[in-house]
């Protein structure tokens, strides 16, 4: 009866943990290289188990270290093992309870991989206090602090599925492609950049029935499940304009969506130093991306931005015609004039103007890219132009709108070095006196964290008068960034900001964050 009732504790207090554990590891992707990172900069304790557990683990910690040293824990341990779990359970069901606690989405890997944690957290919790071994009590105790031991045992009995089920989608992706040799399909990948210059070209192409990967789809799974679906409709000699953003955190995976998708043509938005703690340095960010140029046919074109440094170097992968855009005059296609009006920017190339409504002008490489491959494609300058003025940009991709006398710059899609550094030379052109910076933070940089953050507080703390971070771990770098006390974490409650105000908001924020800025404006 022990064992039993010690079960279901080890189950109700392993839940939350777990839980937990499964949404971040999903919001990463269900990468353990990304979730590890995480962890190591934001912490495993508060991570998944927060301040009361922590706490009841360290007294856990301590008491068995002095049970064990009194030599007489045998009496001590069956009952100190359930008055600890009792504890951990309590926690759990007071923090679902209060609707606080975090949960995946629901998917069928998340559903498999939560029961399958369940079930060992049971067993292991059940094998340690069934021991006639005095210590097994305690330890049973601390099955559900090792939540991710536990997850790491499930992920490794499910792991010939998942590679049978993933290999299976894949190869399936890869039949309909090939069941499909007249298809142009456009592989779009870089640092930064890639998600607009994919909707920029999508725009401009509509009327050609070009059709492009949705949000946040750019992964070998998430695109192999949306080209099969996508080629299961269309007949099998389609000359359809298929867009495929491809993203990366190791070298090797943009070639291995190149082998699903098969593009004919490859664009590079841009390297930078976007999950450069993945990658290990800059040149294995531009090794990886360059798997695109190097997958394409000799028949193939490809389109590279002259104004990134790599450029050269990756245009060297090329077996095939390449074309370069840039804003110096030493590119196959260039921009001049270039400028911010009040409805977007404006800028000239091919003896036409082109005015697209969306603001920066560090988009100017990016839309470059798609007039290059549309005119590739056919349409002619005058035709793109006139495609580019109706152009929206997808939700919290440099997006600014007027709400309540506050100009807001909402570029909360991602975030990255070089975007957050647009982001600033563009509020420093801006006329507003008060300017405010909401930012989360940059993750995934690995040794380059302090050096680049700093870097972007310098320049921050010349335009804006104040900056809120949401992230504690990055705070101090503003603070000594130049900030000062001016650098403050985000209030849990409304701040005033002032009518006529600017606020840039970078990063991964959730809009509630956004809102209580934006919710209390202060009119004087």
């Amino acid at each position: 009866m022990m064992t039993v009732i010690a079960a279901g504790l080890g189950l109700t207090a392993a839940f939350s943990p777990l839980l937990t554990l499964m949404r971040l590891w999903q919001i990463k992707e269900w990468r353990w290289d990304r979730l590890i990172e995480h962890l190591k900069r934001e912490g495993v304790l508060m991570q998944l188990f927060g301040g009361t557990r922590s706490l009841i683990l360290f007294f856990w910690g301590s008491v068995t270290f002095v049970t064990f040293l009194i030599g007489d824990a045998g009496m001590m341990a069956s009952p100190l093992g359930f008055a600890l779990l009792v504890l951990l359970a309590l926690t759990t069901i007071m923090q679902i309870g209060l609707r606080k606690q975090q949960t995946p989405k629901w998917t069928l890997k998340a559903i498999v991989l939560t029961s399958c944690s369940l079930i060992l957290t049971v067993i292991f919790t059940a094998l340690l206090f069934s021991l006639q071994w005095h210590g097994g009590p305690l330890l049973g105790s601390l099955v559900p602090a090792a939540s991710p031991l536990i997850a790491a045992c499930a992920w490794f009995v499910m792991r010939p599925l998942d590679y049978v089920l993933k290999k299976r989608v894949m190869d399936r992706a890869k039949r309909a492609r090939a069941d499909h040799p007249n298809l142009i399909v456009i592989g779009i990948t870089g640092s930064v950049g890639k998600t607009t210059t994919k909707e920029l070209l999508a725009h401009i192409l509509r009327p050609l029935g070009a059709i492009a990967t949705p949000e946040h789809v750019n992964t070998e799974m998430g695109v192999a499940v949306w080209l099969a679906n996508i080629l299961r409709r269309e007949p099998r000699d389609s000359k359809r304009i298929i867009i495929v953003e491809m993203g990366a955190y190791r070298k090797g995976e943009i070639a291995l969506l190149c082998a699903i998708a098969q593009p004919t043509i490859g664009i590079i938005t841009y390297i930078g130093h976007q999950h450069i703690s993945l990658f290990g340095s800059r040149d294995a960010i531009r090794e990886s991306k360059g798997e695109l140029f190097e997958a394409l046919p000799s028949t193939g074109h490809a389109f590279a931005n002259k104004d990134n440094d790599a450029c050269d170097a990756l245009v060297k992968l090329c077996r095939c015609p390449v074309t370069t855009v840039g804003t110096d005059g030493s590119a196959t296609i260039s921009a001049t004039d270039v400028e911010e009006t009040g409805k977007g920017i404006r800028f000239q190339s091919m003896e036409t103007i082109f005015n697209i409504p969306i603001a920066g002008t560090h988009i100017v490489a990016g839309a470059l890219l798609a007039i290059a491959v549309a005119k590739h494609l056919g349409r002619t300058p005058s035709q793109i132009a006139e495609a580019l003025k109706n152009f929206r940009p997808l939700p919290g991709t440099f997006e600014i709108r007027e709400e309540r006398g506050i100009t807001i710059l909402n570029d909360t899609y991602n975030a990255s070095p070089d975007g957050v550094r647009a982001a600033i030379d563009w509020a420093a052109l801006q006329p507003q006196e008060e300017k405010i910076l909401l930012i989360e933070g940059i993750i995934e940089l690995g040794q380059f964290e302090e050096e680049i953050h700093l870097d972007l507080a310098i320049r921050a703390s010349k335009v804006f008068s104040r900056v809120f971070v949401a992230d504690p771990h990055f705070l101090p770098y503003f603070q000594k960034g130049g900030f000062d006390e001016r650098a403050q974490l985000v209030p849990g409650h409304p701040s005033p900001v002032s009518a006529g105000s600017l606020l840039v908001c970078l990063g991964r924020l959730r809009q509630s964050q956004i809102n209580r800025f934006r919710g209390s404006v202060d009119p004087h």
